[in-house]
Parts: structure tokens; C-alpha cells; sequence
């Protein structure tokens, strides 16, 4: 194939399945509201990432090329948005019982596509596991599948680890460090990505 699909495959699954803006979102969704609670933001973050993919692999790239600008503002837009999730994190307590419903599936449509993370992730799948002249539908098809498979198997497992956190956790003294933690480890999966270079 055109697309080399294991050594992509290993890449994807190490990128979706370590921490990021994402999966702390899907986090600290799961330990505020439940697996259950949950399901449809995490329907939303998994399709939310073809809305990058697709358009990448049609030539967006070539847009960047001609307007890096835009494409900084992107990245200052994404990471402001990431870090007021971060915000909202913090200020989360996962034993009160306000009527605030869970992020639903439009709020999860739109992480990845302000997610830097995401960005760096795709750009990486097409430069870098895709050889030159192969078709548009066939490099993007590909690489649109196995993101998909990885985000199935994964964004439900950072979910559910942070519903089994908040069991233990729920209404306890250490409750609002989790909350911090989970905040702040958000915040710096975005600075790492903006300063750190994110995936090669």
C-alpha cells in the first residue's frame, strides 16, 4: 500500500492513547459525569478528528503553505480554547449536585478540531507514513480508518479511568486536587505541544 499502515498504526495508537488536551478533557468529562454520561462527548471528540483529517488530506496543507498566518491564529485560538477547558476543569467538584448537564456531542465535535495536538498528529500521517503521488482518497481513507480504530479503542478507556478515579475520590478533601491536576496537566499537554514540537 501507499500508506504504511502498521508503522502508522503504532504512531497513532501512541499519540491517541497518551495524555493530551484530549484525553484529559475526555478525563475529567468521565469523572464528573460517568462512562454513561459521557457517551456522547466522547462520540463528538472521536468523530470531531475526521473534520481535520479530510480536508488535510485534500490540500490544506497548501493553504497553510500560502498563509502561515491563518494557521498561527488557529493555534492561539486552539490552545486559548484548550486552557479555558483547563479552567473549567479546575472548577469542577465531582460530589456537587448542580443541574449543569454533561458536554454533549457538539461540545466534543469541536476539541479536536482546536486541539494542536490533532494538528500535529495528521500533519505527521500524511508527511511522514504516506509515500509521494498516492491518491488523495486513498492516503486520507487510511489514514481517516486507523484514527478512527485508535480513538474507539482509547478515548473511552481515558473516560472510564476517570470515572473510576472520581469513585474513590468523590466528596473527599483530595477531590479538588484531582481536579487541579487534571487542569494542569491539561494546560501543559498544550504548552508542550506549542513549545515542545508535539509529534515528529
Amino acid at each position: 500500500m501507499s500508506v504504511a499502515v502498521l508503522p502508522f498504526a503504532a504512531f497513532a495508537a501512541s499519540q491517541v492513547g497518551t495524555p493530551g488536551p484530549a484525553n484529559m478533557a475526555l478525563m475529567a468529562t468521565g469523572a464528573r459525569f460517568g462512562l454513561r454520561g459521557a457517551l456522547p462527548f466522547v462520540a463528538g471528540v472521536v468523530l470531531g478528528k475526521q473534520f481535520i483529517i479530510w480536508p488535510v488530506g485534500f490540500g490544506l496543507m497548501e493553504l497553510a503553505d500560502r498563509a502561515p498566518w491563518a494557521f498561527a491564529a488557529l493555534k492561539w485560538a486552539s490552545a486559548a480554547y484548550i486552557i479555558w477547558l483547563a479552567w473549567r476543569v479546575a472548577n469542577m467538584r465531582l460530589g456537587q449536585a448542580g443541574t449543569a448537564p454533561a458536554p454533549g456531542f457538539l461540545a466534543g465535535l469541536i476539541v479536536h478540531p482546536l486541539n494542536p495536538k490533532a494538528w500535529a498528529m495528521i500533519t505527521g500521517g500524511f508527511t511522514a507514513f504516506t509515500a509521494p503521488g498516492t491518491p488523495a482518497l486513498e492516503a486520507t481513507a487510511t489514514i481517516a480508518a486507523v484514527l478512527l480504530l485508535c480513538q474507539l479503542a482509547m478515548h473511552p478507556l481515558w473516560t472510564m479511568a476517570g470515572a473510576l478515579v472520581a469513585r474513590h475520590l468523590r466528596g473527599r478533601p483530595t477531590e479538588k486536587y484531582l481536579m487541579w491536576t487534571l487542569a494542569a496537566l491539561t494546560v501543559a499537554s498544550v504548552l508542550f505541544v506549542l513549545f515542545g514540537g508535539g509529534p515528529a
